[in-house]
C-alpha cells in the first residue's frame, strides 16, 4: 500500500500539535509490513526522522521549466535532492505555473511556516502536487488539515486515485465561530470531494457533519494517541515546596489562557504554596501578560516562551497538575503528554480527548470554580494526586498510535475496495 501524504509540518519544527500528530500516526501506520507511506511538506529543514518514511520537500520540486543541466542542479540543490530525481519532477511539468515565483530551479521558496501570504503558499504548494501526481507511483492520497486540501483535490483530479483528508481541526474551532470565510471555502471543497473524511474525535466529527453538511457514512473518527517516550524514567520533578500548575499550548484564543489566568487568581485567593507555568507563545500573550499584572499575580506566575522537542516534557514532568481550558479542542495531545510523564491533567469536556481519558479530571472551559476547587484537591490531598498519577499512566500506555495506524489502513481498504 502507497500513500501519498500532503502535510504542512513535520517534528522537530513544529508550531502546535499537527505535527505530533502526523509524526505518531505516520510511525504507527509503518508498522503494517507492506505499508509505504512519502511525505510531502512544504519545506523540510534536513533533520527530519526519515527512518520510516520518505519525505518530500515541495521547495525541491520544479514547477516551471528551467533550461538546466546536471551540475548547475547538483551544486544548486546542495545534499537536497539528487539531480536525476529533480529531472524526473521536472518531466511531470504538465500545466503553464509561469506565474509562481520561483527560483533559478524553478522552485518554489516555500517559508516552511504559517506567513502572511499563506492562501499563496497553499495555491503553490498545490502547483507541486500537480506535478508529484504525474511523477510518482501511490495507490492513495491522504491529506492533513485544510492547508492541504487542494493538493490532495489536484492530486486526486490528474492521477484518478481516491482522496482521504484527515480534519485535525476546523476553523470553528480555531475562530470560536467566527469563521473566514476563504478557510471555510477550501475546508468545505475539500470535504466534499475526499473519498472519505477522517476526524480526530467524535465531537469534529460533529461539527464536519452539522456545519459542512456531510454524509455522517463518509465520517469516521481515529482518536489520536501518544508517542512512547524512550526517556521518560530520565524525567524528574525538582526538590521544591511549592506546586507548579502549568498551561502549555499555543496562546490563542482556541486554547482558552484566559481561562488560566483567571483561575490562577481565584486559587491564590485561598491556597499557598503554589505557582502558575504559561509554557508557549501565540497572538494573546501580551494579553496574558497584561492580564496578569491586573490580577495582581505576577509574582506567582511565569511565562516560559515556546517550548520544543524533550524541553516541553521536561516541563510536563516538573509540573504537579496540568490544565487545558481549551474552548474548543479537536482532540489536544498536550494532556496525554502530561499523563505520560505522570503529572495529572485537567481538562475541559469541549476537548476530544475527553472522549477516552478516565482518569483526567474535566469541566467546563467556563467554570472557573469547578477547576480552581480541582487544583486545590490535587495539590492538598496527596491520595488523590498518587491515584491519578498512577492510574494516568496506565491509562496512556495503552493509547498507542500503532492502533490508529491500524484504523486508518483499514479506512484505506474499504475506500480503495469501493472506488
Amino acid at each position: 500500500m502507497k500513500a501519498l501524504m500532503f502535510g504542512w509540518e513535520f517534528p522537530p519544527h513544529i508550531l502546535g500539535g499537527l505535527g505530533t500528530a502526523i509524526y505518531g500516526l505516520t510511525k504507527g501506520m509503518i508498522l503494517q509490513p507492506d505499508m509505504n507511506i512519502t511525505f510531502v511538506i512544504p519545506k523540510p529543514w534536513g533533520d527530519e526522522d526519515q527512518s520510516f518514511l520518505k519525505i518530500i520537500g515541495a521547495n525541491t520540486v520544479p514547477v516551471v521549466w528551467k533550461n538546466v543541466d546536471w551540475n548547475f542542479v547538483n551544486e544548486q540543490m546542495a545534499g537536497r535532492l539528487d539531480p536525476d530525481t529533480y529531472f524526473k519532477y521536472r518531466n511531470g511539468i504538465k500545466y503553464d505555473f509561469t506565474r509562481i515565483g520561483t527560483n533559478s530551479l524553478g522552485c518554489v521558496e516555500f517559508s516552511g511556516r504559517y506567513p502572511d501570504n499563506l492562501l499563496e503558499e497553499i495555491s503553490n504548494y498545490e502547483a507541486v502536487a500537480s506535478v508529484l501526481a504525474h511523477s510518482l507511483d501511490f495507490d492513495i492520497i491522504h491529506s492533513h488539515d485544510w492547508l492541504t486540501y487542494p493538493a490532495g483535490i489536484f492530486a486526486k483530479t490528474i492521477s484518478g486515485k481516491p482522496l482521504v483528508i484527515h480534519v485535525h481541526a476546523t476553523d470553528y474551532d480555531r475562530s470560536r465561530g467566527q469563521v473566514n470565510p476563504d478557510v471555510y471555502r477550501i475546508e468545505k471543497e475539500g470535504m466534499d470531494r475526499a473519498d472519505h473524511i477522517i476526524t480526530v474525535s467524535d465531537l469534529t466529527r460533529n461539527t464536519v457533519i452539522e456545519k459542512y453538511h456531510q454524509n455522517p457514512d463518509k465520517v469516521t473518527t481515529v482518536h489520536n494517541a501518544v508517542e512512547p517516550l524512550s526517556f521518560v524514567d530520565e524525567l524528574h520533578k525538582s526538590e521544591r515546596e511549592d506546586k507548579i500548575i502549568t498551561f502549555l499550548g499555543r496562546i490563542t484564543m482556541q486554547k482558552g489562557p484566559e481561562y488560566f489566568v483567571e483561575v490562577a487568581a481565584k486559587v491564590l485567593q485561598n491556597t499557598d504554596g503554589v505557582q502558575f507555568v504559561m509554557a508557549g507563545s501565540g497572538d494573546m500573550m501580551n494579553k496574558m501578560v497584561r492580564l496578569v499584572a491586573q490580577k495582581g499575580i505576577s509574582d506567582k506566575f511565569h511565562f516560559t516562551g515556546f517550548l520544543k522537542g524533550r524541553q516541553v516534557y521536561e516541563m510536563l514532568a516538573e509540573s504537579d497538575v496540568y490544565m487545558m481550558p481549551s474552548v474548543s479542542e479537536p482532540f489536544g495531545i498536550s494532556p496525554l503528554e502530561a499523563m505520560q510523564c505522570g503529572t495529572p491533567s485537567i481538562i475541559s469536556k469541549q476537548s476530544g480527548c475527553a472522549e477516552i481519558l478516565s482518569h483526567a479530571l474535566k469541566t467546563d472551559y467556563w467554570d472557573i470554580d469547578a477547576m480552581a476547587d480541582y487544583i486545590h484537591a490535587i495539590v492538598k490531598y496527596p491520595a488523590l494526586y498518587k491515584t491519578l498519577r498512577v492510574e494516568g499512566i496506565k491509562e496512556i500506555n495503552n493509547i498507542r498510535w500503532e492502533y490508529a495506524g491500524q484504523k486508518v489502513r483499514n479506512i484505506y481498504d474499504k475506500v480503495l475496495l469501493n472506488y
